[in-house]
């Protein structure tokens, strides 16, 4: 299928291309948290903003099949820029990230073709993503539960190493697939989540970016991790959920 024919039918698979970067400076790992404070509140902002314009663009696109341009336009620039700040807070990349609009030397490129869409998929889209949905807060959660681990091994050794690299990069990528197909960016169902190869033969003739995403040994037991910490998060917090004692009405402090 031609380039041309796979941006018409709106089934391009979102790729993402962070090139590893060879060291990482101390003193921005060591307050990575804090100098994003200013761009988690922008992407706060623009998800409230997001979440509105998705809203109305479900409506168009089961009208007309596709996003109007200015809906698509949008939720690629707010997609697109969470890539780039995750992708700075999960010690992928040593550059600080540019406010909203791209910077062509960040080494972070994300690539969404929107086009037609499946009115079905679209009627039905909030149904579809709870899989996928269930699977990103899974590796979410198993990230947030190593994370001062991963941080911390950055922190002391200056660079991100190459299984800490492939489990991240590899969770993030299919946190962009997921958060495209949720906005209905793409027809294509997030998939790949082990990346698109294995490692093989020598580390220098393996890709030292994301696209492809040929994942090495440590990488792919890493993110196994990430899935199984996440499983068990998810779980224990339901179980401490659901033992609460929710008050009552009858529930009263009597004194004397």
């Amino acid at each position: 299928m031609s380039e041309s024919a796979g941006v018409a039918d709106g089934r391009f698979l979102p790729e993402m291309q962070i090139t590893h970067p060879e060291r990482q400076r101390r003193w921005t790992v060591l307050l990575r948290f804090l100098l994003l404070i200013p761009h988690f509140i922008v992407l706060w902002a623009l998800g409230i903003a997001a979440a509105v314009v998705a809203f109305i663009g479900w409506f168009a696109a089961l009208v007309l099949g596709r996003l109007p341009e200015w809906i698509s336009g949008f939720l690629t620039l707010y997609i697109t820029y969470s890539i780039r700040v995750n992708a700075s807070a999960w010690l992928l990349v040593d550059r600080y990230p540019p406010f909203v609009v791209g910077d062509p030397q960040f080494p972070v490129d994300v690539e969404i073709r929107p086009g037609r869409l499946n009115r079905w998929a679209v009627l039905f889209r909030f149904i579809l993503i709870i899989p996928v949905g269930i699977v990103t807060a899974v590796l979410t959660y198993g990230w947030g539960v190593l994370a001062f681990f991963l941080w911390l091994i950055v922190l002391i050794t200056g660079r991100t190493p190459r299984p800490i690299f492939d489990a991240s990069a590899a969770a993030l990528r299919y946190m962009l697939r997921t958060n495209a197909y949720t906005y209905m960016l793409t027809g294509a169902y997030p998939k790949k989540l082990f990346g698109d190869a294995r490692e093989e033969g020598e580390p220098a003739k393996v890709s030292s970016g994301t696209r492809p995403l040929v994942m090495s040994q440590g990488g792919r037991i890493l993110l196994i991790a990430f899935l199984v910490l996440g499983v068990l998060t998810a779980v224990g917090n339901g179980a401490v959920t659901a033992t609460q004692t929710p008050p009552t009405e009858y529930q009263y402090d009597y004194a004397g």
